[in-house]
């Protein structure tokens, strides 16, 4: 990496200024990743197309993350124990490559797990005594400690997708049988046990409520033996979303009675409750729910994902104590293109634009193809060649490492505006006093964007269909 020498922002317009600062700029395009080129940085030289409010920072950005899902180390494990190596510094190791210091798993099975599980499959056994985390040591425990190898600060969050099937009221993980369009076997669902929206899967009866909220506290204990923190858990994945695979709708109100018993249960643990997930565009639903004092005074926080996004705005205004994380990015289809790297970008943009703190990818790892236990393809960080023993770092993950390597945990984010309607970038102020711009050209033109950043201008070239950083050390 070069450190170029550059003009200072107390020089007259024009003029070169003392030199010191530093900039680096990385670009990636169809053809590329992460290509260095020069940048010169001066003082207001140019009419500025866009202006970056440098006094009046925004939220605070707690990190970036991915979701320890079973099928993403299955898959690494088809690779030799270097590749691994490689693998996770280049994720996790600070200022390396990702830098991933924000993640999530689940409790139990979800989506992308090997197949169905919970932690306690015992009709009744309200006392938890059959309760058991054995499955996770072939799995999540290594993945995770793999992880921690190399970033030995990572913070973890959790939530389950199903809680165990004799604590629900149709006596089976799923809540949805299988599309038509998904290559999955039928999951034995019967007619009479399909889930609907707007209704509580969970038995609301109060053994049921307290025997979960324990299972959670067993969950968190469990780990902590093994030396593995988790910090925060949110109640349920995509509380509103029956599916093929596990899952389980809740009501705000059902939600809220579940949170009278699971926020003491954490608190005693010192672990954050955070409402979530929410996938639709719904703010009401949280509102919902924050009704309940208990809930409105101890909740830290929401986790929005995919419809989520719509309603991101309307969290962040009404409720600007609360944090705010996007939960899963959208997972695309498997095919891990241009295409859906740039509706990546959209998202990170959408999300930190309207107030979000943190920003989680979702698999890490799969296969070629991304084929789940339930027929569904989706995209990932990095694929896995099985039969030829290699793998390969995405789109996906040259556009989340575009901020990701660069946004240091405590950083703020500043708002822009522009002059001529040019609005496709991110800005953060590190808390090192360093600036990251983040900028696509998605024309198909080189095109001149000329940045006010403080006193500073600079005045990248952009290639067509790029994805660009720039750093500006502190001057």
């Amino acid at each position: 990496m070069t450190e170029l020498d550059v003009t200072a922002p107390s020089s007259p317009a024009g003029e070169r200024a003392p030199r010191g600062a530093t900039a680096q700029w990385f670009a990636t395009t169809p053809g590329g990743a992460w290509q260095e080129q020069s940048l010169p940085v001066t003082g207001m030289v140019a009419m500025p197309d866009v202006i970056a409010k440098m006094d009046d920072p925004k939220q605070v950005v707690e990190g970036f993350g991915a979701s320890f899902n079973e099928l993403g180390w299955t898959s690494l494990g088809k690779l030799n124990d270097a590749q691994r190596e490689e693998i996770f510094r280049e994720l996790f190791a600070p200022r390396v490559g990702a830098s991933l210091n924000l993640c999530r798993m689940p409790i139990g099975a979800n989506d992308f797990s090997r197949d169905w599980y919970s932690y306690d499959e015992i009709d009744g056994d309200f006392a938890l005594d059959q309760f058991s985390i054995s499955n996770d040591l072939e799995t999540l425990v290594p993945f995770i400690r793999a992880a921690q190898k190399h970033h030995p600060e990572l913070r973890l969050w959790a939530s389950p997708w199903s809680p165990p099937t004799w604590m629900k009221t149709n006596h089976h993980y799923a809540g949805a049988q299988p599309h038509p369009f998904m290559n999955a076997a039928p999951n034995g669902l019967s007619e009479d046990q399909i889930g609907h929206e707007g209704t509580d899967m969970f038995r609301l009866e109060e053994p049921y409520l307290r025997a979960y909220a324990d299972y959670f506290g067993r969950f968190i204990d469990a780990y902590r033996e093994l030396g593995i923190t988790i910090s925060m858990v949110m109640p349920q994945n995509e509380f509103n979303s029956p599916q093929v695979f596990p899952s389980c709708t809740w009501t705000p109100e059902g939600l809220a009675r579940f949170l009278s018993h699971l926020i003491p249960t954490m608190s005693s643990r010192g672990v954050e409750v955070f409402l979530g997930t929410l996938e639709r565009g719904d703010e009401g639903l949280v509102s919902a729910v924050l009704g309940d004092p208990v809930a409105a005074a101890s909740l830290a926080g929401v986790g929005v994902q995919w419809e989520g996004r719509r309603a991101v705005a309307a969290l962040h205004t009404r409720y600007p104590a609360l944090r705010l994380y996007q939960t899963e990015q959208e997972c695309g289809d498997g095919s891990n293109d241009w295409r859906q790297a740039r509706h990546a970008w959209s998202l990170m943009k959408h999300f930190f634009d309207n107030g979000a703190n943190a920003y989680m990818y979702w698999n890490v790892s799969l296969l070629d193809g991304g084929l789940s236990r339930w027929g569904w393809t989706q995209n990932s960080l990095i694929t896995v060649d099985a039969e030829a023993g290699t793998y390969k770092y995405t789109l996906d993950y040259q556009v989340l490492k575009h901020v990701s390597r660069f946004v240091i945990p405590g950083a703020r984010v500043i708002h822009t505006w522009s002059l001529a309607g040019y609005d496709n970038q991110l800005v953060f102020l590190n808390p090192d006093g360093s600036i990251v711009l983040v900028i696509e050209n998605d024309t198909v033109e080189d095109m001149t964007i000329n940045v006010s950043l403080g006193e500073r201008m600079v005045s990248p070239t952009l290639a067509p269909h790029s994805f660009n950083t720039i750093v500006l050390e502190k001057p």
